[in-house]
């Protein structure tokens, strides 16, 4: 959870921090590169950590990128110009890329399948409170301390979670041998770099037509063209080719990649805003953007609370799209003279309408897709909301630069004051200081105008989301309010890990004494939840089991029910308070494992799992361990 915590908080920690650096620095033009550089670095590099842990163990494949991630966040305060930070913020990036995907797939190794639902959640809590309060904690920073403590802060999290996983972390010692597509990884790094270079620099730095641009679009459309060559021949490739045959994959992805766009685009941008127009600190700015963050947060838990409800999720994506436009048009008639609760209600609708969108859609691709293309297809449908956030961000910093350039150099006269930073224009005369709020309100006008159209297409392309009804009986199951699921980082896991996620949820504490009144009322076999639990705990050791043996009700209790269970002739009493099935007993605890491994088969059922050895072996070890905890006071009644 440390770990999780240092890579939630790099990604919105630097936003409001973003005008002071680069106004003490310098390098206005390259402030998108700061978050750019990072975004892209972690994107390129995720699918290689997932597989490098599956071969090399996940401790030391963790440990490696904490270290390099941390030596990137020391090499970022210490940076003396803008493009030292932008190469340091590579570096942080390439360790940051292992931080989510390895701890993730760390609860694998350390928590055992039936409680991962719980541990996920945990995860999701600490990743969506870091993403919110994020802003406001690199405000407070800059405005308290130094923009360099940004950076810093992130040593001693790190080095206690380093600590701590060299003491107690010990993974099992199995090895698997996965193929690592190199040729894909290195193509996709190269095309998507040279297409970021060429939306950062063309039309202000280097003219359009001009010969460097050319070769970033030669570089661009080889190195794409070679990956699809590639990935047909590669034995486990980053993204198969035949994932874009699905429809819904396809448009998943897009509107994925415009959502990224939208959303790192208004958190890059908006700080900037705030703090040179609307002259506010930069702490306060990080508290305006709590809507934006928020709104996200609760239209993203909400939409998976809803949909676990009535099964079906076409319309949130439609909802969502329509919302980022509205918030999107209303954030492009921001002006020098725009009222502060005008900006707070446009972030609003932005953050309500991304929360509609995100989780949602790898919801969709996970329910359209067959199960040998179930893990890669999770991964890529984020992979493409993280390229639209790093090419998004690069091209807003385009248009936002060479904007900037023509209004100051149409509304400032050539003797009026030189101002970089937030606080130089504070302190300007209030007759040049409005020429600079007009001038940068002007620049950041067509950023989100273009955010607000590429919106409206995503609106359009949401019609063409298929809707593919989930089942009745499973529908909480893939549909979870887990923020670190639903939109962290690209993450490499196999078809497997991601059934074994969806069914963890299912089988969460919360759902299975729900599960487990079902079984009972189906059966008929007059037990109590209490009763079926105690039952099903005892059969599932052989031999003798104490009251001591059993977690998650006290002693008293146990006596109690063990009582009727001996009276009915399903248990006995061995003496020294050891208690073991009968015949009887153990053929009822039978009928509901298998009665359980039927609702079990009914969640992953769209992937025919009779149809797979690994999946009909992970569905048996769910289904026998079905009773972990006491039934609550609210599930003695078995659910109909």
């Amino acid at each position: 959870m440390l770990v999780m915590l240092l890579s939630s908080l790099s990604q919105t920690i630097v936003s409001t921090a973003l005008p002071t650096i680069v106004g003490e620095l310098g390098g206005l033009d390259y402030l998108a590169w700061i978050v750019t550089a990072y975004i892209l670095a972690v994107t390129v590099v995720t699918p290689l950590y997932g597989k490098l842990g599956d071969m090399l163990g996940r401790k030391r494949v963790l440990q490696f990128a904490i270290v390099l991630f941390l030596v990137g966040s020391a090499l970022c305060g210490m940076a003396q110009s803008t493009i030292h930070l932008i190469v340091f913020r590579a570096i942080q990036g390439l360790g940051g890329g292992g931080l989510i995907v390895t701890s993730m797939a760390a609860v694998g190794d350390v928590v055992s399948p039936r409680e991962r639902g719980r541990y996920q959640g945990y995860f999701g809590a600490v990743f969506g409170v870091s993403t919110v309060t994020g802003p406001l904690v690199g405000g407070y920073i800059v405005e308290n301390l130094s923009w360099r403590w940004i950076f810093y802060v992130n040593l001693p999290i790190g080095l206690v979670g380093l600590a701590v996983i060299a003491w107690a972390f010990a993974p099992p010692p199995r090895r698997e041998r996965r193929s690592i597509d190199w040729t894909g990884a290195i193509l996709l790094a190269t095309g998507l770099t040279a297409l970021v270079m060429g939306a950062s620099l063309g039309g202000h730095t280097w003219p359009w037509a001009s010969a460097p641009m050319l070769g970033l679009a030669a570089v661009a459309v080889i190195s794409l063209a070679a990956l699809i060559w590639a990935e047909r021949r590669a034995e486990e490739p980053i993204l198969p080719p035949e994932l874009f045959k699905n429809r819904t994959f396809v448009v998943a992805s897009a509107v994925g990649f415009i959502v990224g766009l939208s959303m790192f685009a208004a958190v890059t941008y908006m700080p900037l805003y705030l703090q040179v127009v609307q002259g506010i600190t930069p702490s306060r700015a990080g508290l305006a953007l709590t809507p934006l963050m928020g709104g996200l947060l609760v239209t993203s838990i909400t939409s998976g609370q809803i949909i676990s409800r009535i099964g079906r999720y076409r319309i949130f994506p439609i909802a969502g799209t329509a919302l980022m436009t509205v918030g999107m048009f209303l954030m492009s008639r921001l002006g020098g003279d725009t009222a502060l609760w005008f900006v707070l209600v446009a972030m609003l609708v932005l953050g309500l309408g991304i929360g509609f969108v995100m989780q949602v859609l790898v919801l969709a691709v996970q329910n359209a897709v067959e199960y040998r293309n179930l893990g890669v297809a999770t991964s890529g449908a984020t992979l493409f909301r993280t390229i639209g956030g790093a090419l998004g961000v690069a091209g807003a910093g385009a248009i936002f630069s060479s904007g900037l350039a023509a209004q100051l150099a149409a509304r400032i006269p050539a003797n009026a004051p030189v101002a970089t930073t937030p606080a130089d224009i504070a302190a300007l005369p209030d007759a040049v200081r409005s020429l600079y709020h007009a001038a940068y309100a002007a620049a950041l006008h067509p950023v989100f105008l273009t955010a607000a159209g590429l919106s409206a297409l995503a609106f359009a392309l949401t019609w063409a989301l298929r809707e593919i009804p989930l089942r009745e009986t499973v529908s909480s199951a893939p549909a979870r309010s887990d923020m670190a699921y639903g939109f962290a980082m690209p993450r490499d896991a196999t078809s497997l890990e991601e059934l074994q996620q969806i069914i963890a949820t299912a089988t969460s504490k919360d759902n299975r004494g729900k599960a487990l009144g079902r079984i009972i009322a189906n059966l008929d076999v007059g037990l109590s939840p209490e009763e079926a639990w105690l039952l099903s705990r005892v059969a599932q050791r052989d031999g003798a089991v104490s009251a001591n043996d059993l977690k998650g009700a006290d002693a008293g209790s146990i006596a109690a029910v063990s009582d009727r269970l001996i009276t009915r002739g399903l248990m006995r009493d061995m003496g020294k308070g050891e208690l073991c099935t009968t015949p009887d007993g153990r053929a009822i605890f039978e009928k509901m494992v298998a009665r359980f491994r039927i609702g079990l088969s009914e969640i992953v059922a769209r992937w025919h799992p009779e149809d797979h050895e690994d999946v009909r072996q992970m569905l048996t070890d769910f289904a026998r361990d079905l009773a972990r905890t006491m039934p609550r006071e609210t599930e003695r009644q078995p659910v109909q």
